[in-house]
């Protein structure tokens, strides 16, 4: 069976390495493969996955929320799609995204960025009763969260420091180094002292629950970790 990754553009993710190590854990006939979708071609490329008969696909930058919209079914209060599961000819939409999240439930946050991704945790957040702060370039800038709980950096960004976390602050990076190295926020919440997830445990969650969804097992967890952390 084949999982796909539709992303533009088609380099740069870890999650080939840490999902086809989650296959061979499982003893499954699974293979994870990149591939490249420009933005005018993603109806396309979804028909093409249901074509040549794949179990589904994660869903990233740039397609996570126009991807929404060519799903069959997608799952309830759900506006940003990252994972597609493939029954039957139809498209099944859920989102992984905020499985790092785990049980907390942190009375105030910030989001940082306004993509699919900050969608995602924005809505997860909003659902857990946290009063949320967006904070967007083509809004609220730059971001000042010093008064959050909870703080979600969910822009590309990786060398620059967009804010200062603080001690105390829980700080989730979804920006990762697919070569090995914190960023810059992940060193700065590091360094504060705050309760830090870095990109590379926000993959592993989301690649986790998307494991589980494809293929119905649990998902080792502990090797897609050694699977991506290897890297840094």
């Amino acid at each position: 069976m084949l999982v796909g990754l539709l992303r533009d553009p088609k380099v740069g993710s870890l999650s080939p390495r840490m999902q086809n190590a989650a296959f061979a854990a499982r003893a499954l006939d699974y293979a994870y493969v990149p591939l490249g979708v420009p933005p005018e071609l993603l109806e396309q490329g979804v028909r093409g996955l249901v074509a040549l008969g794949f179990a589904g696909a994660n869903v990233t930058t740039p397609h996570k929320q126009a991807v929404v919209a060519l799903c069959d079914e997608v799952e309830s209060g759900v506006r940003s799609v990252n994972t597609l599961v493939l029954r039957e000819g139809r498209v099944l939409g859920s989102s992984t995204d905020t499985a790092a999240l785990g049980d907390r439930r942190p009375t105030s946050a910030a989001v940082i960025g306004a993509g699919g991704a900050a969608t995602a945790w924005i809505a997860e957040l909003e659902a857990r009763g946290a009063a949320v702060e967006i904070f967007a370039r083509k809004g609220d800038w730059p971001p000042r969260p010093e008064g959050a709980e909870l703080v979600v950096h969910a822009t590309p960004v990786k060398d620059e420091l967009l804010f200062e976390p603080q001690p105390g602050q829980t700080v989730i990076d979804l920006a990762y180094r697919a070569a090995g190295g914190e960023t810059a926020h992940a060193a700065a919440a590091r360094s504060a002292g705050c309760d830090l997830l870095d990109g590379l445990d926000v993959l592993v969650a989301q690649g986790a629950a998307s494991f589980e969804l494809w293929t119905g097992l649990p998902a080792p967890v502990e090797v897609m970790r050694a699977a991506v952390r290897s890297s840094a």
